[in-house]
């Protein structure tokens, strides 16, 4: 399967690794990435706050990317990336004027033919052809994961459908089940970690990331898994600190939901990225015979 591929700024900034792995594994299950030509930044939330055209402006221009390209169907890995180009395709379906009015601006015009998916859907398709678990050498058995959605790959500005349950979404749990792991059911996997709170408010987003670690830690969790890479670098980064803070004495490894696809493929810990992360990744692993 060959599909359009958007990194986002965190992919080749904060989290090079997560670029990486999504490029190496998606490609073991058959799925290649095409990295479009000339993208530029969604806007992030920043956008949103400070200028509503701009907010649409900015996804729209890779819609139009996406668009001219011979892909019908483009992987974002990024949650808030996705929630802003999926929102950005669905105001330019219902707007006729303001498509019109960016149109015109740009070389690559915006039809709408592009489908904007998840990593986590992309994925999906691998196992529902059987190419994901083909792949599998080493079985992820003794995992018991808190698979972490955070609050922007279900949660959108607009009336839209989205690619999971809002509330109890299964993506990442059906996946690892797939690889023999142990996903727990638990209540803080769609909670915000504060995002970019974390540099300018950091009680505020300390405070959200304690409640979701303390509801991990009492479910007898030994790890997070999330795909999105802003939770990812908050939980990775303060997780000792709020530790400290609230009282909470275990630290969990936070992967992302392709490094451990990676693992059970029987990638090199290298390529992956395993020893890059602030919280401790390779210990639990290597108790559970997964890393050497």
């Amino acid at each position: 399967m060959e599909l359009a591929y958007y990194p986002g700024c965190s992919l080749k900034a904060s989290t090079e690794i997560y670029d990486e792995q999504c490029k190496r594994v998606l490609s073991a299950v058959g799925i290649n990435l095409h990295e479009m030509d000339n993208w530029n930044c969604c806007g992030s939330t920043s956008a949103s706050k400070t200028d509503d055209f701009l907010a649409v402006a900015l996804p729209a221009r890779n819609l139009g990317i996406a668009d001219a390209s011979d892909y019908s169907g483009m992987v974002v890995p990024c949650s808030c990336c996705y929630n802003r180009l999926l929102s950005a395709q669905k105001v330019l379906q219902t707007d006729q004027s303001l498509l019109d009015t960016i149109n015109e601006e740009l070389t690559d015009k915006i039809t709408g033919k592009t489908k904007i998916l998840t990593v986590l859907e992309a994925i999906q398709f691998a196992a529902k052809s059987g190419d994901l678990t083909k792949n599998v050498v080493k079985k992820l058995e003794g995992l018991k994961a808190a698979c972490y959605y955070g609050c922007m790959l279900t949660r959108f500005p607009y009336d839209m459908a989205a690619s999971d349950d809002v509330e109890n979404p299964q993506g990442m749990e059906t996946i690892l089940k797939a690889l023999g792991a142990s996903p727990l059911d638990w209540g803080y996997k769609t909670e915000c970690c504060g995002a970019s709170a974390a540099v300018n408010d950091k009680d505020t987003a300390f405070k959200l990331m304690s409640r979701i670690m303390k509801d991990a830690v009492a479910r007898q969790a030994n790890c997070f898994v999330t795909s999105c890479p802003m939770c990812q670098l908050n939980l990775d980064a303060f997780q000792k600190k709020i530790g400290t803070i609230y009282g909470i004495d275990r630290e969990l490894p936070v992967y992302f939901i392709t490094e451990l696809l990676g693992v059970a493929f029987g990638m090199p810990a290298g390529e992956l990225g395993l020893d890059q992360h602030f919280a401790d990744s390779t210990t639990l692993l290597k108790e559970l015979n997964l890393y050497e």
